[in-house]
């Protein structure tokens, strides 16, 4: 189970003892990466080398940056050792029907992830049942590998509604990670039952532990 779990810790006080501590839970437990803070990806990679999958976070948490300074970001993780970008998109633009512009820029930063996996977080507390049909659209159209649904730091989080209609409306090819408040093993659950390829949750160990305790070993 958790080896489809993004494994997070994106704290603003996060300090080296707890990113250390988060990458050796994810080695133990095997999760599918470690989300981290932009300043952490150098250090990680120095520190645990291939040992984790390292993923991190643009324009992260308001999406508002200008489309260069994203690209800055991108180029800097990936130079860093970063594999994986979660990029939030520019929420301002979506309300203002710039489809356009929101598209072109995830498809600039998909170029510059190369064969990277770029995962589009399009915040979805924000956002009206039409702009997440929009964004499944624009997703699909701009080739990023997945769609997520939130940063965590809004005003919500995942739910089973949203995921039911980003699986009625994306692409063949386009993934699908659920975050922001998955609090629970019921949650984690249910997202992985609704076809979810990947969870985002800073609570990934406490879960797998109480997994544990019921009995259950499965990771």
């Amino acid at each position: 189970m958790l080896c489809r779990v993004d494994h997070t810790q994106l704290k603003a006080y996060a300090t080296w003892e707890d990113i250390r501590k988060l990458c050796d839970e994810a080695v133990a437990y095997h999760t599918a990466s470690v989300c981290v803070p932009p300043c952490y990806v150098g250090r990680i990679h120095d520190a645990y080398g291939d040992k984790v999958n390292i993923c991190t976070v643009v324009g992260f948490p308001l999406g508002y940056s200008v489309t260069a300074a994203k690209v800055a970001e991108v180029e800097q993780a990936l130079a860093e050792g970063c594999n994986e970008i979660d990029m939030v998109v520019n929420i301002s633009d979506v309300k203002n029907g710039d489809y356009g512009k929101v598209e072109q820029e995830i498809r600039t930063l998909k170029e510059v992830c190369g064969a990277h996996i770029l995962k589009v977080i399009i915040e979805t507390c924000y956002l009206t049942r039409e702009e997440k049909i929009a964004m499944c659209d624009i997703v699909t159209r701009a080739g990023a590998e997945y769609i997520k649904t939130s940063t965590g730091f809004g005003t919500g989080g995942a739910t089973r509604e949203d995921i039911e209609l980003f699986h009625q409306h994306i692409g063949p090819g386009v993934k699908i990670k659920a975050a922001g408040g998955v609090s629970t093993l019921e949650d984690l659950e249910m997202f992985l039952a609704l076809g979810c390829e990947r969870v985002g949750t800073s609570r990934a160990v406490g879960l797998c532990r109480e997994q544990e305790r019921e009995g259950r070993t499965e990771r």
